[in-house]
């Protein structure tokens, strides 16, 4: 069966991170691509020989007999893109986070389960070397009962003064949590796996940006994040996210990672630049050790750079894009799905709404 995919969105991201999975993949086929505006839609499709381009979603979804499509676009347009291809019977990846809200989200999910629908949400750390390694350690025990985890994203972009959507809470729904903070969300339930039952958060806008491109007031959101968010097990993880930071190497981000428990402890370590490492510390053994991720999670991806590695992992391998054409082509569901899409929604709300009553926790059980 050859997959039938259209993409909505024309951004640097639709053509890094889509195109080419969607275009290698030797079951699928890259037939349509929507973007707002002509130029732009034309050129994708010049670009990557798309055969169709639209401007007009409703016009693409019913031109084209589609199997599935990306919706590669800003948080505001999620809710009625998705809801339209679900409608029509198309199957949908979708960035995350999955809406501007639960309400949204709930939306998204309850129509994916009456349609029966092949969904994703891209939360892409998951793919990768380092986190793969950690959960499969997690399982097998090497930490015991996990206790807490910390888990700290940092990166800069954020200190661009210029106006970006991601700061503009109409189109974003939620500023750094909703963000980059669902990677981590969606992390820490994957790596721990377990429920959560409370969350309190305190949030920080650091940097004040410049007006929207028409002037038009906006209400700005936050720039730095920490949560705390309780289990039901007990366990508890510290999340810190934070767009102004200077992390010193070319790509300008950095992952860190600790999870404690009652028989270890796991340090992992991604500088977005060469380093790629996991570490741990077992009970009654002072001595710090290194566990090198093993060669059959590696496979052939490229070890040079994080970035190399990164690319290899979405346009080689069966995972995210590619792994959702594989079973929309097998008739089987995937993960992370709607699903998962929206606990982390619930938690990036009740975290919003922690850090706008000034810390105070709120109930997710």
């Amino acid at each position: 069966m050859t997959v039938r995919v259209g993409i909505f969105g024309t951004s640097w991201w639709a053509d890094t991170i889509y195109a080419p999975p969607v275009t290698a993949h030797p079951d699928a086929e890259l037939v349509a691509v929507c973007g707002r505006r002509e130029a732009p839609a034309q050129a994708f499709a010049d670009t990557w020989n798309v055969p169709a381009w639209y401007t007009d979603p409703d016009e693409m979804l019913r031109s084209e007999n589609l199997d599935g499509v990306v919706i590669a676009t800003a948080n505001d347009s999620h809710h009625d893109l998705a809801i339209a291809a679900l409608e029509a019977g198309v199957n949908v990846l979708c960035e995350k986070p999955l809406g501007r809200s639960v309400a949204e989200a709930e939306e998204m999910h309850r129509i994916a389960q009456k349609t029966g629908a092949i969904t994703m949400v891209p939360f892409t750390y998951h793919w990768m070397p380092v986190n793969r390694w950690v959960r499969q350690l997690v399982e097998e025990g090497w930490v015991g009962q996990p206790l807490h985890a910390n888990l700290r994203y940092y990166t800069s972009f954020g200190f661009d003064t210029g106006y970006s959507w991601r700061f503009d809470k109409e189109i974003a729904g939620s500023g750094i949590i909703g963000d980059i903070g669902s990677h981590f969300i969606h992390l820490s339930r994957w790596l721990l796996g377990d429920t959560e039952t409370s969350i309190s958060a305190h949030t920080s806008t650091f940097v004040e940006r410049g007006p929207r491109p028409d002037d038009t007031p906006y209400e700005p959101l936050e720039d730095s994040a920490a949560l705390t968010v309780r289990y039901a097990s007990g366990a508890y993880s510290l999340i810190q996210v934070s767009s102004v930071c200077w992390e010193g190497d070319g790509f300008g981000q950095s992952h860190h990672l600790e999870i404690h428990g009652t028989e270890g402890t796991i340090y992992a370590t991604c500088d977005w630049d060469r380093i790629q490492e996991v570490s741990g510390l077992r009970k009654g053994d002072p001595r710090r050790q290194p566990l090198p991720i093993p060669d059959d999670i590696w496979g052939d991806l490229r070890r040079d750079t994080v970035h190399n590695t990164y690319r290899d992992v979405f346009r080689t391998t069966d995972s995210m894009t590619r792994g959702w054409i594989t079973a929309m082509a097998a008739g089987e569901h995937c993960k992370p799905d709607f699903a998962e899409g929206l606990a982390v929604q619930r938690v990036i709300d009740a975290a919003v709404d922690s850090a706008n009553a000034g810390g105070c926790p709120i109930d997710l059980s």
